[in-house]
């Protein structure tokens, strides 16, 4: 990572639909940090292709999570940011606080019918499918388990709370090292 001293990264991660990208960018207006969030919709945009075509293309080819991965790592390495991505705690895990979000599947699959304008019925099996697309890929490409992520420092049930109030959670933690009701780390 950047030799910057003290250089604040924050790694949030969780599946489709659980906020990644609305609460990396809440937090980091929040610390007044950059939002690195480069993902296969950003991917698609400039290669002039639809999402699903680039989801297709990237079960068959590798180039396309490696392109995405290394530009999110190499974008982290600029120094102070908030990486939001399926993937930003596994990638980033030594070097950043690591936070995961958690939802269920029907929460996420209605929070992504209402942000696409579809029903939720085709939200929910959507959904479900790219749960499965993607953890065999990350499984396949990296060796991980992106169900396993006892390994975050933070993790937030974003269904219990508004994007808001997950936002200020992370924002806490990186502030002060501890959560509200928590006593804060003490240094060594």
């Amino acid at each position: 990572m950047s030799s910057e001293p003290g250089a604040l990264r924050i790694a949030i991660s969780g599946k489709s639909g659980c906020g990644n990208s609305t609460v990396s960018r809440i937090v980091a207006a929040r610390l007044g940090l950059r939002v690195v969030n480069y993902t296969f919709k950003d991917l698609a945009r400039e290669r002039g292709m639809g999402f699903d075509e680039l989801c297709r293309l990237a079960e068959q080819d590798t180039q396309y999570d490696f392109t995405i991965d290394r530009m999110q790592v190499a974008l982290a390495e600029e120094g102070r940011c908030v990486l939001g991505s399926r993937v930003a705690i596994w990638l980033l895990r030594s070097t950043a606080l690591t936070v995961y979000l958690e939802a269920g599947l029907a929460a996420r699959a209605a929070r992504i019918s209402r942000r696409e304008g579809i029903p939720e019925a085709a939200a929910l099996e959507a959904t479900a499918r790219r749960d499965l697309r993607d953890k065999e890929r990350y499984k396949r490409l990296y060796g991980f388990d992106v169900d396993e992520y006892g390994f975050a420092d933070l993790v937030i049930d974003a269904e219990a709370h508004d994007q808001e109030a997950v936002a200020q959670l992370i924002v806490g933690r990186a502030v002060t090292g501890s959560l509200p009701g928590e006593t804060p780390p003490r240094g060594t």
